[in-house]
């Protein structure tokens, strides 16, 4: 009995430890569900396809990993989330920086530029973690600190300094206002300066964290960056796991100055749902301060309801990435080659390197201007690092090809009653600089000036102060018209500092009448409107309004109010400038004023009104963010063209029914008139109302008539037929006849001589 007994107490001993086993997988299996469980990490030795056994085995340091983790990592990623394969090969660091324009040496890449040399220097210690080449090689794109994708809720610090040197403003390429006040400066600062401080990120979902890139303080005044630093990664941010190097804690290396950016790829990845930067080391002579992006994939998460509704998805089938000029080049011919006969491409001229500024015209009959129908241009990288404004309109022509042979009806008729010209990269010198660096790892003015230096957005001439000086001297001798103003003689001399891609525009601008155009800007998210120069002398900012203000504030609106995210009073601002205020616009003037800009001189030189659409924070994108982009901004560009439609329109003819050019159009209380084009057609945009307009030309009496405009799009059609004045009636049959007109004044001279002679 005491034997039974005895075995019978072993059995239920063994029962009860095979219950408290099974539990335990139970809630092995129930912490796969809870991303709160315990830190995720893949610390391999060897790559996966290496090891004979699929479990992977966590470092000493790490938490245990829960079973399953090893095939999720083996599933692939999703395609847009895939970097180039030029960006295979990492890039050693340059010994020495001396600017942000430098460009780092290597092929072109997304991903290339000044890198710390501590991952690759791990890589090769016999006692580190070797690095994981597939992962690397594979990459992840941003999390999105840069294009504020992240919140401002997700990041957090241990002290800062002020509000405005918060961990919200560690973010990379963030600028900082001209006063860097309590509330805009350019980076996160730590209250102190001690080895305890860090700022952190929460991805709020498992994430396969990759890498990190790091800049100094973004200041005019002082010298702040951290010159080391350690990666911590955490499931519930109590519990935290430092990036080993081996047995130690692996020391990255940080920035050698503020602007360029440094990337550092981990050894491996690491699955977390926090990462945390730990300076180590900063300049001597200054503070912890940083900003930085996060490379990471997040891991697929069916149930987490937050990222499903903040995902953003397009049904579109377009091109999403990155095109140097040769890709650029070849989407153009593959558009062209499928809608032969409403497209066609053609350059305006050479960059300084010599490569041809290529653009796409789309109209039903391209290569010509029909009487009547409005021409219409986009134009982006004046700026060649600002890449997203290019890529837009790339995708923009690809868009209006397929959605026309979807014969889709808005689409038609917006190619068969406009001729749109589309200008996709002004600037491809600086763009391919910028391509270099790649869209981290270019800093914030990488490729942004011509190959010789100059800023095509500022180098047109300045018409403004011509006409402001003939304005406040109206009793001067020299006029000067209220449009049509002539360029200055030393600005076509070819001695001025003007680059050819400026003269390329202007040429281009002087022979196609255009009425509306947008020139795509980025690092903000703002319809800016003219004049973009003050009038005041002593101010650097003051509202200047055209006389069309009312007429350039509505085209701004048109493309804000459309824009998914622009007049969204919740979002974040990009930098310092809160532009709510006009709804997501803004004078040009207001904001910072800039003499000889595109916008004023298409103004006060053509018919063309000009804006400048910023269209994005981030300068520079991940591709797998332009989808997004695309979504963001597509109604806005086709919405903005409908604009062209809006106002007047009409032929200016003579009894003969031909057309008069350059006749100019008055409207009675806007002081800016434009001209008729070589076949006696104009277009003058105007808001709803009616209006006394008055047409006029050299040699003919004016005529004046009231035009009504509506709500409804379509430009008003409001004809002028003019008859010759008297003197041009003499003027003309004495032509006729061989005979020179009498000239008066001569004329009396001659008779007043005679009288002399016969008195004397």
């Amino acid at each position: 009995m005491a034997r039974r007994g005895a075995a019978a107490l072993a059995l239920a001993l063994a029962l009860a430890l095979l219950a408290v086993a099974l539990a335990g997988v139970g809630a092995r299996g129930a912490a796969l569900e809870d991303p709160d469980y315990s830190v995720q990490e893949i610390w391999s030795r060897e790559p996966y396809h290496a090891r004979p056994n699929p479990e992977p085995e966590p470092e000493p340091f790490s938490p245990p990993l829960p079973a399953g983790d090893g095939e999720e990592e083996r599933q692939p990623r999703p395609s847009q989330h895939r970097p180039p394969k030029k960006a295979s090969k990492p890039k050693k660091a340059p010994k020495k920086k001396l600017a942000p324009e430098t460009s780092p040496p290597g092929k072109n890449s997304n991903r290339k530029g000044v890198r710390s040399k501590s991952s690759e220097k791990a890589a090769s210690d016999d006692h580190s973690i070797p690095v994981a080449r597939d992962d690397v090689r594979e990459g992840c794109p941003p999390l999105g600190l840069e294009t504020l994708k992240i919140t401002d809720f997700q990041l957090h610090a241990s002290t800062s300094k002020r509000y405005g040197l918060g961990a919200h403003r560690g973010r990379l390429n963030i600028q900082a206002g001209i006063n860097e006040n309590d509330f805009y400066d350019g980076a996160w600062c730590a209250g102190r300066n001690d080895l305890h401080q860090w700022i952190e990120v929460d991805a709020r979902r498992l994430t396969k964290f990759t890498g990190v890139i790091t800049q100094g303080r973004n200041s005019l005044w002082l010298s702040d960056w951290v010159t080391s630093y350690k990666v911590m990664v955490s499931n519930d941010s109590h519990t935290w796991a430092t990036v080993k190097n081996g047995s130690g804690d692996m020391i990255f290396e940080g920035n050698s100055e503020k602007e360029i950016p440094v990337l550092n790829e981990l050894p491996v990845p690491v699955v977390a749902r926090y990462i945390r930067i730990n300076p180590q080391s900063w300049f001597e002579n200054g503070s912890i301060c940083m900003r930085m992006e996060i490379l990471g994939c997040p891991l697929p998460d069916p149930n987490n309801y937050y990222h499903r509704r903040n995902e953003m998805t397009t049904t579109d089938d377009l091109d999403f990435k990155h095109h140097n000029y040769k890709e650029m080049r070849q989407l153009m011919k593959v558009v062209n080659e499928m809608c032969p006969n409403i497209t066609r491409i053609y350059n305006i001229g050479k960059s300084h390197q010599g490569l041809k500024l290529y653009a796409v015209e789309i109209s039903d009959h391209p290569g010509e201007h029909e009487v009547g129908e409005p021409e219409f241009h986009y134009i982006a990288g004046a700026h060649g690092n600002e890449v997203l404004g290019r890529e837009l309109l790339l995708l923009l022509v690809h868009f209006l090809c397929q959605e026309y042979l979807a014969r889709n009806p808005r689409i038609v008729f917006l190619v068969e009653e406009t001729r749109i010209h589309i200008l996709p990269s002004l600037n491809p010198d600086g763009y391919e600089k910028a391509y270099e660096g790649g869209s981290e790892l270019g800093g914030w003015s990488l490729g942004r000036w011509t190959h010789d230096g100059i800023d095509i957005n500022n180098n047109f001439p300045d018409l403004n102060t011509l006409l402001w000086e003939a304005e406040d001297r109206p009793n001067s001798p020299r006029k000067v018209p209220n449009h049509y103003i002539a360029i200055p003689e030393w600005f076509l001399s070819e001695n001025a500092t003007v680059a050819v891609e400026t003269r390329a525009v202007i040429a281009w601008m002087e022979k196609i009448p255009f009425v509306l155009g947008g020139n795509l800007q980025g690092g903000e998210l703002v319809v800016a409107y003219p004049y973009d120069m003050v009038r005041s002398l002593w101010k650097t900012q003051e509202h200047t309004p055209t006389p069309d203000d009312h007429v350039f504030r509505w085209l701004a609106y048109s493309y804000a109010s459309t824009h998914r995210l622009m007049t969204d009073a919740r979002r974040r601002v990009c930098h310092t400038e809160d532009f709510q205020k006009e709804d997501g616009t803004v004078n040009g003037a207001s904001w910072h004023t800039v003499a000889g800009s595109l916008n004023d001189f298409s103004y006060l030189h053509t018919n063309c009104f000009e804006l400048s659409i910023y269209v994005g924070c981030d300068k520079y994108p991940h591709e797998s963010q332009l989808p997004e982009e695309w979504e963001n901004n597509r109604e806005s560009l086709i919405v903005f063209m409908e604009q062209v439609h809006r106002g007047i329109k009409g032929l200016v003819r003579d009894l003969h029914g031909k057309g008069i050019p350059n006749a100019v159009i008055s409207v009675e209380g806007v002081n800016h008139d434009i001209r008729t084009a070589s076949d006696g057609d104009y277009w003058r945009l105007l808001n709803p109302g009616e209006y006394a307009v008055t047409a006029k030309a050299e040699g003919f009496t004016s005529a004046t008539k009231n035009c009504m405009v509506g709500y409804d799009m379509g430009a008003t059609r409001c004809d002028f037929t003019l008859s010759k004045t008297n003197l041009a009636r003499i003027r003309e049959i004495m032509e006729k006849f061989g005979k020179q007109p009498v000239s008066l004044p001569a004329r009396r001279l001659k008779l007043r001589g005679r009288k002399r002679r016969q008195r004397g």
